[in-house]
């Protein structure tokens, strides 16, 4: 059985005052999960919280799967987490895409970013010619697929990214590179500024907001990176708690609200 930290655990002092939201929106790597790994005490947090009544959300900057493949993956770890509790980059991309009217998408990007595209409707091509070029996590990065998107940019697509993280966690503490490593390669090669779509930008988790029927305030925000998951918490005017879990391993920010995990989140 699972139980709380003692009220003596000395971390910041703001996370000692923590008090229980009608929501929360979880990012997943090294919040929830490192690689195959989940991270302790997450599983627990997570069920008790869902537990006591709270609205729980899943929120990944990882375009590389879809929605149901993620539901596997948190269910299988023993989190309470259906299709459609869940959202992440790439669907954020998708409708983006779609209320641009995108008739053909370059992608840079992992089977599980097509499969989400052509779940909206939107026509990918591995030819010269689109309206968009988007970029994500893609491990069969190369140079050919590089210099194919170069040169559907150079025709006048628009460049957009799922988003910028130049890392993410793995199993036993690992960092593998990010999607934001191969959109600042194609940056570089173009010489233009992709349009993001994920975290720090605060879209998705608006997205979210309006899914739960819950206001800024009333949802707390939590992730391992201050530059994505706490940024765009704060771009959206929700109050977020930072996990050294994950890509940060030190709380520097002054006023942030941390812990070095999930437990203090049932402390009140």
């Amino acid at each position: 059985m699972f139980s709380k930290r003692s009220p003596t655990s000395s971390f910041s002092e703001i996370s000692k005052e923590m008090r229980r939201y009608p929501g929360y929106i979880f990012d997943l790597d090294g919040t929830l999960y490192r690689g195959s790994d989940p991270i302790e005490y997450a599983v627990e947090v997570v069920n008790q919280l869902a537990a006591e009544g709270a609205r729980i959300r899943y929120l990944t900057n990882n375009s590389g799967y879809t929605a149901e493949k993620i539901s596997e993956k948190l269910t299988a770890m023993g989190f309470p987490a259906p299709v459609d509790s869940i959202y992440s980059s790439g669907l954020g991309a998708a409708e983006y895409l779609r209320t641009h009217k995108a008739k053909s998408v370059f992608v840079v990007g992992q089977p599980g970013l097509h499969e989400i595209l052509s779940s909206y409707g939107i026509r990918t091509t591995q030819e010269s010619r689109a309206d968009f070029v988007l970029v994500g996590i893609c491990r069969s990065f190369t140079y050919d697929l590089l210099d194919r998107a170069l040169q559907c940019l150079l025709g006048g697509a628009k460049l957009i990214a799922t988003n910028k993280d130049t890392t993410f966690p793995l199993e036993e503490g690992r960092l593998a590179p990010g999607a934001g490593s191969i959109v600042a390669a194609v940056e570089a090669a173009s010489g233009m500024k992709a349009t993001v779509i994920g975290k720090p930008e605060p879209t998705l988790i608006q997205h979210l907001l309006a899914q739960m029927n819950l206001k800024p305030e009333d949802v707390l925000v939590v992730g391992d990176r201050v530059d994505t998951d706490i940024e765009s918490a704060k771009r959206a005017q929700c109050p977020a708690h930072l996990v050294l879990t994950g890509v940060t391993s030190v709380a520097s920010t002054a006023g942030l609200s941390w812990s070095k995990d999930l437990r203090d989140l049932l402390q009140s």
